[in-house]
């Protein structure tokens, strides 16, 4: 059932991406998303669905892969996408029925909102196939390193977000022998309404929590039992290092930044019928 889940799972391979720094695969994740929602018309929005495109290609992760990522939020996506297509006003009036009305803008409203959240689901599981949990918590402990100076708990949170990315295939192996368990015992998910299923998942959640907490007593117990403090005195067995293949990737997305900001400005200019119909306004 959840063997389709992606995120937090690394794809080992040797590829151009995965020999990033994690610092500059997350600068670059933000960066993209910041280039999402800067991205104002259809033009800018397929540059940036190119740069997916080849960011898969370089890291030489299965297409398949990364597209399972975005079955987890399929129900999300199309809840908000109706949600914002009836009930987003506008000035031009496709259809009306009810209290429900259909506009021009809430139609481009929702195509933007879902290529931009399918968009961003994709590039995160980019950068969680490519790089390791260790990685990429060194990574953002690493970037946070400045808030130290305000007393912000930099590597306590790194910790977390490590433990917390290290359990995701565990608890869905986990999962997966409960559901095969409860199945053999005659448990039925499959059939019966939404509510019947819902009432069917039960007999997982709870033996799956109390497994959960049961890991994090054994978790700490091990930690105690080996002293581990936390101190700021600390070493790591790896050390971050930004390379020439790092900074050439940096210098990308600075291009790739002025691209799309040029994007927006200048197909506005040369098309301005065909902008003033697909601007998201």
């Amino acid at each position: 059932m959840l063997n389709d889940v992606t995120f937090g799972q690394y794809y080992p391979a040797q590829s151009f991406v995965h020999k990033l720094d994690p610092r500059c695969k997350i600068i670059a994740l933000i960066t993209f998303i910041v280039l999402l929602f800067v991205a104002n018309n259809f033009y800018s929005l397929a540059a940036c669905a190119l740069i997916i495109g080849a960011s898969i290609a370089a890291a030489r992760v299965p297409l398949g892969r990364v597209l399972k990522s975005v079955k987890g939020i399929l129900f999300i996506l199309a809840f908000t996408a109706v949600l914002n297509l009836f009930f987003h006003g506008g000035e031009h009036l496709l259809c009306s029925w009810w209290i429900i009305k259909i506009y021009r803008e809430g139609i481009i409203f929702t195509v933007f909102f879902v290529l931009r959240l399918f968009f961003l689901v994709m590039a995160s599981s980019v950068l969680t196939l490519t790089t390791t949990p260790v990685s990429l918590t060194d990574g953002i402990e690493s970037l946070l390193k400045p808030l130290k100076w305000v007393k912000f708990p930099v590597h306590e949170l790194a910790l977390i977000m490590s433990i917390a990315l290290r359990f995701i295939p565990t608890l869905i192996d986990e999962t997966n022998r409960i559901i095969a368990a409860q199945k053999a015992r005659g448990a039925d998910f499959e059939s019966g309404n939404i509510f019947k299923r819902i009432k069917a998942m039960i007999p997982i959640l709870i033996p799956l929590l109390i497994s959960a907490f049961r890991r994090a007593d054994e978790l700490g117990d091990a930690m105690d039992a080996r002293c581990y403090s936390g101190s700021k005195n600390r070493t790591k067995y790896k050390k971050l290092k930004f390379g020439v293949r790092d900074a050439v990737s940096l210098l990308i997305v600075a291009a790739l930044i002025a691209g799309v900001v040029l994007l927006n400005i200048y197909w506005a200019q040369i098309f301005p019928q065909i902008n003033d119909f697909i601007k998201l306004s």
